[in-house]
């Protein structure tokens, strides 16, 4: 069986000190490799479409273009974009909630240890659960009600997809829905496709953050 390739990660922060850490620790792993880094959001957007990497550990707050600005513009320019995990020193930042609104696929935390940041570069490129799920359901859960929006969507969906995007937003991967459910992983894997369509998102992390905003996970 051939390997799979390694997976391409950009590195976008302001403090060198913290990409060299970051590079130091994905290097020493055979499947990970950073092939560019970036300084300011507006830097990070060009090292983007130049080096097309799998993931991209993007700092919220950078001069110039921040975090949030810089994943909206990757996000809405490249055909095949990338998974966009931002990283941050607060997990309750009013930033963070803002880049997951705008497309990223997850946050890390600075704090996070070597182990910790290794394996969420690897869950988002694999794309099949949320990064750190009660971290993301918390966060959504304080900053939704600010958005106080009855969505359309909601009554598109299934009893199945409503059950698919619950266990979603409970970090299971569609393994464990497929087993949860007594279904096919080939069926989840249709329902989660019609659960993005209906809800008009890219991927796990945004469908959550959209079924909080409507007021979703409150209703039964």
């Amino acid at each position: 069986m051939t390997p799979r390739p390694p997976v391409r990660v950009v590195l976008a922060d302001d403090e060198r000190m913290v990409r060299t850490a970051l590079r130091a620790i994905l290097s020493a792993e055979p499947d990970l490799e950073v092939v560019g880094e970036a300084a300011t959001g507006a830097e990070a957007v060009s090292v983007v479409r130049e080096r097309r990497p799998d993931v991209v550990l993007m700092d919220v707050r950078m001069p110039e273009v921040d975090g949030i600005r810089a994943t909206e513009q990757i996000l809405a320019t490249l055909p095949d974009p990338p998974r966009i995990v931002v990283v941050t020193t607060f997990e309750n930042d009013s930033y963070v909630y803002d880049a997951l609104r705008a497309g990223a696929a997850g946050f890390l935390l600075k704090r996070a240890d070597a182990d910790a940041l290794v394996q969420a570069v690897r869950l988002v490129a694999r794309s099949d659960t949320l990064l750190f799920p009660a971290a993301v359901r918390t966060l959504a859960a304080e900053h939704a009600r600010a958005y106080p929006a009855p969505a359309p969507w909601v009554a598109r969906l299934t009893g199945r997809e409503s059950d698919v995007l619950r266990l979603m937003a409970a970090g299971l991967t569609n393994a464990e829905i497929a087993r949860r459910m007594e279904v096919g992983p080939a069926t989840v894997k249709s329902h989660v496709a019609a659960v993005l369509a209906k809800t008009g998102t890219r991927d796990r992390t945004q469908a959550v953050i959209a079924a909080y905003e409507a007021g979703f996970m409150n209703a039964r």
